[in-house]
């Protein structure tokens, strides 16, 4: 599968100050496929550990911590010489081994020549516990699939050329929209995980089938992140962990207007319901990379960061198709496209997917409420805010987006929607239907 992480891993190893790299992301999410396909593509040789599965190899780190001994005992394990200039080499399962984590900072200061990239199942839990030197390294967030990416993974390759090289000087053919809003619902149901993804693929001749496969993969991804919560996290942190995962879906069925709304404490943990007392654990599951969290800003000003409250937000969950998995939401409802108010925080946790990924970090995502009035989501483009609002359907109407563009003077502002492109120049407003996310912003629409 070809992913947008590859541009970026290519970027990096350009670096003329490159360091060591850390790949994060959550389980699942093709870390090791990219890291080895980069290997095979880019350098010489590549020298693969898993500390998870190769219990010997941390062995070499309890001496010292010394580069060039390090090189010299994996030289002897894998009977190969590796040449600093030409080769790589992959710590995989990192966390497994802190002394590993530690020692990428001697190989960024004592050997910087030599490529090192290093990945692992809740690398972010550990690194953010303090484990690794700050200054030490490169990272790159890695994320599920987007639609894009999905497209040409299962071979709409025409169709994937021609939404990422579209120009708004040309006709959208409604015919090519219809195509791919019915795959926009497939992917729904699919997500981006790899192993998904490749099981809807075995079987998509057969639809219902292809689908009760996906599922099957998506609960058993749940199981491996709950044992990952249990084994990273303590019994009594663990189900603090699960029950707050297991309960996104549950707190936006009671929103009825079909908007995500703001994360709500009381009743998800017992005797737990303050932010102060659960900030802990919604820190871990974005660190794991499991959860999205949006800020919700009092201004539409910038930096949006100073207009922020700790306690205000949104979650949402990392991949669409685990958000079923875990709505136990049917999946010919999402084909049929009737889910009820579910299908307004669907859309959105689509779009929350789709900008993380585009944007390769998660704080860049920001949502706005004043008095009664809010707007899903707020862009900077060019030093200016640009209001967003997610439909689910064909109804464009919005009342708060026209409040924040009066009060704020955006210059424009944009509805995803089910519909196809469209614009009113003078209502100052673009319409793009919603699998186009990933080309935001898309120069004025005039067609």
């Amino acid at each position: 599968m070809e992913r947008n992480i590859d541009k970026q891993l290519k970027q990096w190893q350009k670096k003329e100050k490159r360091k060591p790299l850390v790949l994060l992301g959550a389980r699942q999410i093709g870390k090791t496929h990219s890291l080895k396909q980069f290997g095979d593509d880019n350098f010489k040789n590549h020298f693969y550990i898993n500390f998870e599965r190769q219990k010997e190899y941390q062995q070499i780190f309890e001496k010292d911590l010394k580069p060039q001994r390090i090189i010299s005992e994996l030289e002897i394990l894998f009977n190969q010489k590796i040449d600093i200039k030409t080769d790589l080499i992959i710590f995989d399962e990192i966390q497994d081994c802190p002394k590993a984590i530690t020692s990428l900072k001697y190989f960024c200061e004592e050997v910087p020549k030599l490529a090192i990239c290093a990945a692992g199942s809740l690398l972010g839990v550990n690194l953010s516990q303090g484990s690794f030197p700050v200054g030490k390294i490169n990272s790159i967030n890695m994320y599920p699939l987007s639609f894009f990416e999905f497209l040409q993974a299962i071979g709409e390759n025409f169709l994937f050329e021609y939404l990422t090289e579209w120009s708004n000087k040309e006709d959208f053919s409604e015919a090519i929209h219809q195509k791919t809003w019915e795959l926009w619902k497939i992917y729904l149901i699919v997500g981006g995980l790899p192993e998904a993804i490749l099981a809807y693929k075995e079987y998509k001749k057969n639809l219902i089938t292809a689908l009760h496969e996906v599922r099957k993969c998506q609960e058993t991804l749940i199981q491996t992140h709950l044992a990952d919560i249990a084994r990273h996290s303590g019994k009594e942190n663990s189900m603090h962990l699960e029950r707050l995962w297991s309960n996104i879906p549950a707190q936006l069925a009671k929103e009825q207007n079909g908007s995500a709304p703001k994360f709500k404490f009381k009743g998800v943990i017992s005797n737990l319901n303050s932010y102060e007392r659960m900030s802990g654990t919604i820190d871990w599951l974005e660190a794991a990379g499991l959860i999205l969290k949006v800020p919700i800003v009092n201004c539409g000003q910038l930096p949006f960061k100073a207009y922020t409250e700790e306690n205000r937000f949104k979650l949402f969950v990392y991949d669409v198709g685990i958000l079923g998995a875990l709505s136990d939401l049917n999946p010919q409802l999402i084909l049929n496209y009737d889910y009820g108010t579910y299908k307004g925080f669907y859309a959105e946790n689509f779009i929350a997917q789709e900008f993380s990924c585009a944007e390769g970090r998660r704080d860049r995502l920001f949502a706005w409420k004043e008095g009664e009035s809010e707007v899903e989501f707020l862009k900077e483009v060019s030093g200016e805010v640009i209001p967003i609002e997610v439909k689910s359907g064909n109804n464009t109407r919005s009342r708060s987006i026209q409040i924040f563009q009066n009060k704020y003077n955006s210059s424009y502002k944009v509805i995803f929607r089910a519909n196809n492109f469209g614009s009113n120049d003078e209502k100052k407003l673009n319409r793009y239907p919603i699998y186009m996310a990933a080309r935001f912003p898309i120069d004025k629409v005039n067609v």
